[in-house]
């Protein structure tokens, strides 16, 4: 199939704006608590009245400080509460939010304040605050800063007490369907983040599409979200808005260190993450069994857990399979859903590939992970995987309202209320995305007779081998990374003879395996660079991924790095996409060695 849409299910009226949401919990569900703050180390609920007023308190703030309808204000800050209150406070002044990555340097800081303008930015910490200071002099647009660790919500509600509630009402009904909403810059793999302009009217299409696709993971009071992901991402803030959508509640982790304990402590319904996530679930808990002596019971459970979940894709689920997997229920999978909180039976995954093995590993447990697609373009998920209807393996069908197409090359092409208007200040880019109305991804897929999209790989990250094979290398990569050991994964084989990859070492992992396999405590990934065992375990992940592409695209040989692919050292960027080009440039010396053996 080359092409497939469906019908809206949610059409945006011209009139509305994100800040409709607030005021409409407010006025039908204003004892219905919508967001979960800590307090004194429990979480405690913020009701839908209240939100509002704090939102339109900060909002009074924004105003009092000169800040205009269409005005860009930055936020830079880790997930936390004060951050939705920021997003929805600016758009009750008629503003727009620009989110900065905490993790950003002081050279992004400059080009995303300076490229949009940001007339004012609030800051997490002393240190964002000093990055800021230390530009103000290349920033004249920028007349305000604020910092949330020295108490700017305070700074901005005492600010505006003097402003009338006729003044943000104004301010509300400024705004409508078409305007601008927020300037999100793209991660940057390449080059310099582009701003990409969503509207009022992408998110509200986006996620009223959504949610009345799967009221049964959206109920009013019901319902719950833990956000762990960052609010500077175009995921983070999806639910974000659903949340504010529909309404559920919702509560913010900080540290993504701390989300296996607020997973049972909070106890979400509903989970948003990326495969990362998932994976290191599956093997912390894998390697815990092992240390256990349960390893080989775990193994047993979760390949029942499988084989349940693909006989229910075949429609007949044998007796036999059915009783083994009602015991391994009751002594594996139980515990593993009390890992995810104890009340969770969905997730939703987007970033990169799970895996079909993973996939139908969840399912198969009671927690099915629903994986869809998108861009920061396409105010995120262009497609998804329905709980109703959710093929493992592919990334579902398009969002209600809108269309996907297959170009003659295997490009993903997409139109609909969700894609976004263009590139701020760089019309070129935009001309250039753009091909006869349709979004051009960049992204190549194929699409099944029932409008799933499975995808491919990136088209500029083809690899044409010597032989002039193409190879896509995200599949082989996200079937490699799965393996507990291994932490990154990059492919390479452009104009060589075979495909061969490099490979980093997961930290977290080693400590464990070492344990398991009788290796120094103190051992580096430099030490054991040469350990047999250690190297056989790299086989092994490879020769898994192998087993999911044609023999000409295999991996013939690795090569086993000593230093991470981290963010913090710039070969990954902060929504976990890696930065080829920067890797096979930072280690050619690596590459070469494995084609000269």
């Amino acid at each position: 199939m080359r092409e497939f849409g469906l019908p809206a299910l949610y059409h945006v009226p011209s009139d509305a704006n994100l800040t409709d949401l607030i005021e409409r919990n407010a006025e039908q569900f204003p004892d219905v608590a919508v967001i979960s703050r800590k307090v004194d180390g429990d979480w405690g609920d913020l009701t839908a009245g209240r939100f509002r007023t704090e939102v339109s308190a900060t909002a009074k703030g924004l105003i009092a400080n000169g800040v205009q309808v269409g005005d860009r204000v930055a936020v830079m800050s880790r997930t936390r509460y004060e951050w939705t209150l920021l997003d929805f406070a600016i758009w009750y002044a008629g503003a727009v939010t620009v989110p900065v990555y905490e993790t950003s340097s002081a050279e992004q800081l400059r080009w995303i304040l300076s490229d949009s303008g940001a007339v004012a930015i609030v800051t997490e910490t002393d240190h964002h605050a000093a990055m800021v200071t230390d530009l103000r002099e290349e920033l004249p647009d920028l007349a305000h800063t604020w910092e949330l660790d020295s108490g700017a919500i305070a700074t901005l509600t005492a600010a505006g007490t003097g402003i009338d509630d006729s003044a943000v009402v104004d301010r509300r009904a400024a705004v409508s369907a078409d305007d601008l909403a927020t300037i999100v810059y793209t991660s940057g793999t390449t080059g310099r983040p582009k701003g990409c302009r969503l509207t009022h009217g992408n998110f509200l299409a986006e996620l009223g599409n959504i949610t009345a696709r799967m009221p049964n993971l959206f109920r009013t009071g019901e319902s719950s979200v833990l956000l762990f992901l960052p609010l500077a991402h175009v995921l983070g803030r999806l639910a974000e808005v659903a949340a504010a959508f529909v309404p559920v509640d919702i509560a913010h982790v900080s540290d993504v260190k701390d989300v296996t304990a607020e997973l049972s402590r909070f106890r979400p319904t509903l989970i948003l993450g990326v495969p990362r996530v998932f994976e290191k679930v599956y093997n912390t808990a894998s390697t815990r069994a092992q240390l256990a002596g349960r390893g080989r019971i775990f193994d047993m459970a979760a390949a029942t857990a499988i084989a349940y979940s693909r006989a229910r894709d075949d429609g007949r689920i044998p007796l036999t399979l059915r009783l083994r997997h009602a015991m391994f229920d009751r002594v594996v999978y139980r515990r593993l859903r009390d890992a995810l909180g104890g009340r969770a039976t969905h997730a939703i995954s987007g970033g990169a590939a799970l895996g079909e093995r993973l996939g139908h590993f969840y399912r198969g447990i009671g927690f099915t992970v629903l994986e869809g697609y998108g861009l920061t373009e396409t105010c995120g998920a262009a497609t998804f995987n329905p709980d109703d209807r959710t093929k493992i393996g592919t990334v579902g069908q398009p969002l209600p309202g809108s269309t996907v197409r297959i170009d003659d090359d295997g490009e993903i092409l997409l139109r609909g209320p969700n894609v976004f208007t263009g590139y701020w200040n760089n019309p070129g880019a935009t001309a250039d995305t753009f091909r006869d109305g349709w979004f051009a991804t960049g992204d190549l897929g194929t699409l099944d007779e029932d409008g799933y999209l499975t995808i491919i790989g990136r088209k500029k990250e083809i690899i044409v081998t010597a032989a002039g094979k193409n190879v896509a290398p995200t599949v082989i990569e996200d079937r490699i990374r799965a393996h507990s050991l291994i932490g990154e994964v990059v492919v390479v084989g452009d104009g060589k003879p075979f495909v061969s990859c490099l490979v980093t070492i997961d930290e977290e992992q080693l400590s464990t395996w070492k344990q398991l396999h009788g290796k120094p405590a103190d051992a580096s990934v430099a030490d054991l660079s040469a350990d047999p065992d250690l190297l056989a375990a790299v086989q092994s992940a490879i020769d898994d991924g192998n087993r999911a592409v044609s023999r000409a695209e295999a991996v013939r040989r690795f090569r086993v790095l000593d230093t991470d692919l981290t963010e913090a050292n710039g070969y990954i960027t902060p929504s976990l996409k890696l930065k080829r080009n920067i890797v096979l440039r930072d280690f050619a010396s690596e590459v070469s060695a494995i084609y000269s053996q």
